[in-house]
């Protein structure tokens, strides 16, 4: 790997070299290595691209990284993943994306990923979104996240934007059997002209599921955001959707948090809160010898942390 791309997965994935145990790196809409272990099978797709990733029942303290790197001005790249995660295996899932753009033309990866969580699996996923570049072409990353957890299934997502995409269109969706359980953590943050919007469907199917819906986001400058999370309660359920989002500059925020109950003992909360930064915790701050902008940055990095 040069090191552009080192640098990028770093980034998005927290690897400064070959992962260890089972990998796809994609680079470029083409793969840029591959492994399989014992109990996780990564096998290419034959119709489209993209890969199937197979992880076996019973499989333990195992972990999968799946990152994408993005180099070439003007490059779409477009790919499916699936992930079948086996009855009682218990792993995580790093991916991630970053687009490297110096050119004029717009660079963009669109990622669709369906997940089947199988009984009494649970799995840990975290993807991070970065962009960086000189040149004036977009870096653009739209996520597409399909989830179906069969009974007691446990999944806990965490979706972070770290910066530099200047356009991202998020769109989530989960059918939850009975007893299963969804956290999904998105922490986002936008300056300059970014655009960012966000939209999660959450179907709670089976009696005494439940999910968490947790969204926190910085906006600056003249960026734009727009949250719609839906949680509905199709059986006897708990839900809670909970969106906080600090607003800057001459930014503008839109949350929508929606709740829908279709049965009598679905119990389902929402609550949501946009404000600009505390002036005393700046005050604070500033007696500790920070500047104004280093008191906003420390603050900025512990609301998203």
């Amino acid at each position: 790997m040069d090191q552009l791309t080192k640098t990028i997965l770093e980034q998005v994935a927290d690897l400064h070299d070959i992962p260890q145990g089972a990998y796809n790196i994609r680079q470029d809409g083409q793969s840029a290595g591959r492994r399989s272990t014992e109990n996780i099978i990564i096998q290419p797709k034959k119709d489209k691209p993209g890969i199937d990733i197979l992880i076996k029942p019973n499989t333990k303290n195992e972990s999968v990284h799946i990152p994408v790197v993005v180099t070439q001005s003007g490059l779409t790249d477009l790919v499916y993943n699936h992930f079948e995660v086996g009855e009682n295996a218990d792993v995580l899932i790093v991916a991630g994306c970053g687009v490297h753009n110096d050119g004029s033309k717009a660079s963009r990866h669109d990622g669709i990923h369906t997940f089947h969580i199988g009984k009494n699996a649970k799995l840990r996923y975290v993807e991070k979104h970065y962009g960086q570049g000189e040149g004036s072409g977009e870096r653009i990353l739209n996520p597409t996240t399909v989830i179906e957890m069969e009974e007691g299934a446990y999944c806990e997502m965490e979706m972070v934007q770290i910066k530099g995409v200047d356009s991202t269109k998020r769109e989530t969706s989960a059918k939850l059997k009975a007893g299963a359980k969804l956290i999904m953590i998105e922490k986002l943050m936008t300056h300059g002209r970014q655009e960012a919007v966000s939209n999660m469907d959450i179907e709670l199917n089976g009696p005494d599921s439940v999910t968490q819906i947790i969204s926190r986001s910085v906006a600056k400058e003249d960026s734009i955001q727009i949250f719609h999370p839906k949680a509905i309660g199709n059986e006897r359920c708990r839900a809670h959707v909970q969106c906080d989002s600090i607003i800057m500059d001459r930014a503008k925020i839109s949350s929508i948090p929606e709740i829908a109950a279709n049965h009598p003992e679905a119990e389902i909360v929402h609550e949501a809160a946009i404000g600009r930064i505390n002036n005393d915790q700046l005050l604070k701050l500033q007696t500790f010898g920070l500047t104004a902008e280093e008191a906003e940055s420390v603050i900025v990095e512990g609301f998203l942390s």
